[in-house]
């Protein structure tokens, strides 16, 4: 040490075991445990962890999102969405859709029926893929693991005329969990007969991580300037009205909460906000479609995606009722949703952006979901 005195050499050797201790040599890696069994299968939850500490839980059942676990401004760690600790919860009539997958076609279709290529298809129901829709159906899992992300890519194969859709349809949804605290959703499909496709995440958010009740004063912001007006059983007329001068308007930041019990038909349909937003973005690539801030927490919620069409949902008939982790019951406004999607009965209504997949072609959508904190 007759060049560097041991001063220096004390403090080199302190900020290296600082830089490993802060997980900078961890690699992201992913486990997985037995979930649970139903109908005889077996249904498994795999955790992704980041090199950052940052984890996402999923099951098999619904290729649902379970937990989604981030730091607040303070260093603690906490689950950002709802679930439930057990399978028999997941496969209960209270699961609303607890981070699922829905499909093969998301939200509404009026009458539970479209006309396609000239023919009159019947559904099993006119909401969210049918009776037995994607999110009870056991998906396949394939783990990857890269240099600096972990993945999940889950498949399941959708016979033809199954919950009254045709075609037979092959789907991919790959969860891929960053270093950069992103969750990446990505979409595909494939078809042998043209069908209809719409696919989106059901994840309720609560970015306090249990210390905020409601999300009254989560503040959000959507890139949407227009909405589509619906009627009273919550289907799309078609029209496309301006949100400026009405409680729907969220291109400034608001807290959600605010103005969420005004006098507005959309509000009264929906018993809050229950509604699909027109993005900015019609371009088919990755923008910011909306940003949340949580004030308590600190946790800052960026969702991006390649969709028209975005549904935000303040969990309007969440109640004690629903159960939810560690046994704690639920609340009216207790999170929201953001589902990025195509609008809703679009097989129904030609002027909006077509759902439309036919054989040969594949169906492509991707959704991020990026964390950070604001002190």
């Amino acid at each position: 040490m007759n060049k560097i005195n041991r001063g220096t050499f004390l403090l080199l050797t302190s900020l290296l075991m600082i830089s490993f201790a802060g997980g900078a040599s961890v690699k992201p890696r992913i486990s997985k445990k037995l979930f649970g069994e139903t109908a005889g299968q077996q249904v498994y939850q795999y955790t992704l962890t980041s090199s950052n500490g940052m984890q996402v839980k999923v099951i098999s059942y619904g290729a649902s999102i379970t937990d989604i676990i981030t730091a607040d401004k303070n260093g603690n760690m906490g689950s950002v969405v709802f679930g439930f600790d057990s399978l028999s919860a997941y496969t209960g009539r209270q699961n609303a859709l607890m981070g699922a997958v829905v499909g093969r076609v998301a939200n509404r279709i009026a009458g539970g029926k479209f006309i396609l290529d000239g023919r009159e298809y019947k559904l099993t129901s006119n909401i969210h893929g049918g009776r037995q829709g994607f999110d009870k159906k056991i998906w396949k899992v394939e783990e990857i693991t890269r240099n600096k992300e972990v993945a999940l890519k889950m498949n399941y194969f959708s016979k033809d005329g199954e919950e009254g859709f045709p075609g037979n349809l092959s789907v991919s949804i790959t969860y891929t969990l960053t270093n950069r605290n992103e969750l990446k959703i990505d979409y595909t499909a494939t078809t042998d007969k043209t069908t209809h496709v719409n696919l989106t995440n059901h994840s309720y958010f609560n970015l306090s991580g249990g210390k905020a009740e409601t999300v009254a004063d989560t503040e959000l912001r959507i890139v949407a300037d227009q909405y589509l007006e619906a009627d009273k059983n919550n289907i799309p007329t078609g029209n496309i009205p301006g949100l400026k001068g009405t409680p729907l308007d969220f291109t400034a930041a608001q807290p959600i909460g605010k103005r969420i019990a005004e006098e507005h038909p959309a509000l009264k349909i929906g018993n809050g906000y229950d509604l699909t937003y027109v993005l900015r973005n019609q371009s088919g690539k990755l923008k910011l479609a909306a940003q949340a801030y949580e004030p308590l927490s600190g946790r800052v919620l960026e969702a991006f995606t390649t969709e028209p069409g975005l549904v935000f949902y303040t969990g309007n008939h969440l109640n004690p009722g629903i159960i939810g982790r560690r046994q704690k019951p639920s609340v009216k406004y207790a999170a929201f949703c953001l589902e990025t999607q195509h609008y809703p009965n679009s097989p129904n209504q030609p002027s909006f952006p077509s759902t439309v997949l036919r054989p040969g072609e594949t169906f492509r959508s991707q959704t991020i979901f990026r964390f950070s904190v604001r002190n």
